[in-house]
């Protein structure tokens, strides 16, 4: 099998490295996905801007693990709210840094920025389309990266990110928390 077409590529290759089964997953159609997931999943547009708008604050990123391999960067990651402890989404990606030159290559090696925040800052021209909407049972290391308190099916993609020459710059997967109180956090400012 093509480890791309996995369907939480390239979050598998981490349950992999860590020696962990993979969380059950199913891919959904995009018109079957739940709201409030479907508007902050079913769409073009990037993840951090779309969680900004939704949460009304800057989105903050949080490196859980990452490697560097050649020109591959891949990082396993949360979203956070500015002055929020809570994770807003989980996910992984891979970066490729042989697309990526001078400032905006050094902030992605930096893994302080998420990267929409980085190719909107850098003013690099970029596209991406979902390939699959996922509807994931969430196991102990997704149940602790969002600091679930309940048991509860979440919904997440897996897209690539293209530059205007149909390079590829990053192939991700989003898990989203939900966002009807089931995490043990809670927002530490206003």
């Amino acid at each position: 099998m093509n480890p791309e077409s996995h369907l939480i590529y390239p979050l598998n290759e981490f349950y992999e490295q860590l020696g962990l089964p993979q969380p059950a997953a199913a891919q959904v159609e995009g018109r079957d996905v739940p709201e409030p997931y479907r508007s902050l999943l079913v769409h073009d547009r990037d993840m951090t801007p779309t969680l900004e708008d939704a949460h009304n604050r800057t989105i903050q990123l949080r490196v859980l693990q990452y490697t560097v391999a050649g020109n591959i960067l891949s990082r396993q990651v949360v979203l956070v709210p500015e002055n929020e402890t809570r994770p807003v989404a989980f996910g992984a990606i891979k970066i490729n840094l042989e697309h990526f030159h001078g400032e905006a290559k050094r902030l992605v090696l930096e893994r302080r920025q998420p990267l929409g925040t980085i190719l909107h800052t850098q003013g690099m021209e970029h596209s991406g389309h979902a390939d699959a909407y996922i509807r994931i049972t969430p196991d102990a290391l997704i149940h602790d990266a969002l600091s679930l308190r309940e048991p509860t099916t979440l919904y997440g993609r897996r897209k690539a990110m293209v530059d205007a020459g149909g390079r590829i710059l990053a192939q991700v997967v989003e898990i989203l928390a939900p966002r009807n109180g089931t995490s043990r956090t809670e927002r530490t400012g206003a």
